[in-house]
């Protein structure tokens, strides 16, 4: 990509105009006025994939192990993201949401819960079953806990609006064929359009490609994105749900299982199951992209997390392609659901670090290379941790600009 004198065209390049990638570039210019930001985005506007197809959850913290990346961020992060909603007109609500148990084998997990939500700082109130009632009438459950600082926003609103703010020159339709870094030098890339882009630092927040990405950078990331489709439904009785209202997760899974959520437009989103997706943006099983399906059959831990985790993921094939099944699972929490009352919605891939012996990445995860910093796990609950993990990557940048 050329030699001789080097013209940046920036200091930092940002690969990824996600809610992360969007809250790096936001925290940079506030870190360091005059730091010169671009975003690169392939999409043609902000949060086309795993900002803007959940379902708009500020998550609380609780699920978190105590003094993990998550847990310190999600916590900080839920009250940041409910200020700053506030402070710029973007649609949120704090509903506090319930965590039910529906069976007593749950009850240890549940317990479980209550004291990690302490250990975290978050205030819990455990209820019984006349208490549930208090909050979701057609909601059962054996016991349950309240968590009052859960809430709800529009995570696409508020990409929207760090694209704007963030003060960083942001080209969409970006997508990035080529990196090209030299010792000394900085970090070049080159653009599907065949636009080239100097900078001094490369930060990666690519979400579903961020491995792809590194690698182009020429740094192994030990770990393969393996993508999982969450697929929704929408409750045609959205009277039955006050609410946020969650089963017990199993805590051998990143997985939260299928859940009640009252959005912000007052609709409510009923799942999400996870399946294996058969491309990165596989967000239908029409969609089959058999370069990246060879790529996570050819990783190592993909065959790891089949054999340990078969059962579990037989269930979840299930309930995807059968309606009934899927009721079932929601009647579990809601026996008043019928299936016709499930009208299907649009569905999010989660962006799934895996190691190549097969263990799921629980936390997020951080790594740097030669003028490289590289977001290699951010799914759930990184937008509600996105300012948090923003300033973070930002100080690891600025550390290397020196």
């Amino acid at each position: 990509m050329g030699r001789g004198a080097v013209a940046y065209d920036c200091d930092v390049l940002v690969v990824g105009g996600g809610i992360v990638g969007l809250s790096v570039a936001h925290a940079l210019t506030r870190a360091a006025p005059g730091t010169r930001v671009t975003v690169l985005e392939k999409e043609a506007g902000p949060a086309r994939h795993q900002t803007g197809r959940n379902s708009g959850v500020i998550h609380s913290g609780i699920y978190y192990r105590p003094g993990s990346l998550k847990a310190r961020f999600a916590v900080g992060g839920a009250a940041e993201m409910v200020k700053f909603c506030a402070e710029h007109g973007i649609a949120h609500e704090v509903t506090g949401k319930l965590i039910v148990a529906t069976d007593r084998a749950e009850l240890p997990r549940l317990h479980s819960l209550v004291q990690r939500g302490r250990e975290n700082g978050i205030p819990v109130r455990e209820l019984g079953p006349a208490q549930i009632a208090e909050y979701e009438p057609d909601v059962r459950g054996i016991a349950a806990i309240h968590v009052g600082t859960t809430g709800i926003c529009d995570y696409g609103a508020v990409a929207e609006h760090l694209a704007h703010a963030s003060g960083a020159e942001v080209r969409y339709d970006a997508e990035i064929v080529r990196i090209d870094r030299r010792p000394g030098i900085g970090v070049a890339v080159r653009t599907a359009r065949g636009d080239v882009l100097r900078g001094k630092v490369l930060v990666n927040c690519a979400g579903l490609h961020c491995d792809r990405i590194a690698r182009m950078t020429g740094d192994e990331p030990d770990m393969r994105i393996v993508p999982f489709r969450g697929e929704y439904f929408t409750l045609a009785r959205p009277e039955l749900v006050r609410g946020l209202v969650y089963p017990v997760p199993d805590p051998a899974f990143p997985f939260l299982g299928v859940h009640l959520t009252r959005g912000v437009d007052g609709g409510v989103h009923v799942g999400p199951n996870a399946v294996p997706a058969l491309a990165r943006e596989g967000y239908d099983w029409s969609v089959v992209r058999p370069r990246e399906l060879a790529a996570t059959l050819a990783w190592p831990g993909s065959w790891q997390i089949a054999r340990r985790h078969w059962r579990y993921g037989a269930g979840e094939l299930r309930r995807s392609l059968s309606k009934e099944a899927f009721t079932e699972a929601v009647r579990r929490l809601l026996p008043g659901v019928r299936a016709d009352d499930l009208v299907p919605a649009a569905a999010g891939v989660r962006a799934q670090a895996v190691l190549r012996d097969g263990t799921l990445v629980d936390d997020f995860l951080i790594k740097e290379g030669a003028r490289a910093v590289h977001v290699l796990n951010a799914p759930s609950p990184a937008a509600t941790a996105s300012l948090p993990i923003g300033r973070e990557v930002a100080r690891r940048v600025l550390a290397t600009l020196g």
